[in-house]
């Protein structure tokens, strides 16, 4: 049995405009960060809100997509997977980041 281990779906707002990237072979890729919101009660009762924000990266030929319809403040839900890297800034410090590799995109706003 194929199990997919590593899924992710998201349902959200966009932070700010997809950053659209072009490469020398003719690809692109599309990035953006991406709001979710979640609530509690604390133990006094007290209503907690808290917002979470995830890094989207988009290839292939949803980029296209992306590039068309999704802007600033559009609430979308996303399906992919967790990837994670590492790099060194220019003071020589490793850095790291983990991204959301988008898949599936489905439009929510109008």
């Amino acid at each position: 049995m194929n199990t997919l281990r590593n899924k992710v779906q998201l349902i959200g707002r966009l932070g700010q405009d997809p950053e659209i990237k072009s490469f020398p072979d003719g690809n692109k890729a599309a990035s953006f960060s991406l709001a979710t919101d979640d609530s509690y009660k604390d133990k006094a009762g007290n209503k907690v809100e808290r917002t979470q924000w995830h890094n989207i990266v988009v290839r292939g030929g949803l980029v296209k997509v992306v590039e068309e319809y999704v802007t600033k403040g559009k609430e979308i839900a996303i399906e992919g997977k967790l990837t994670s890297r590492s790099w060194d800034d220019k003071d020589g410090s490793k850095r790291y980041i983990t991204e959301v590799l988008c898949n599936e995109l489905l439009m929510l706003s109008k």
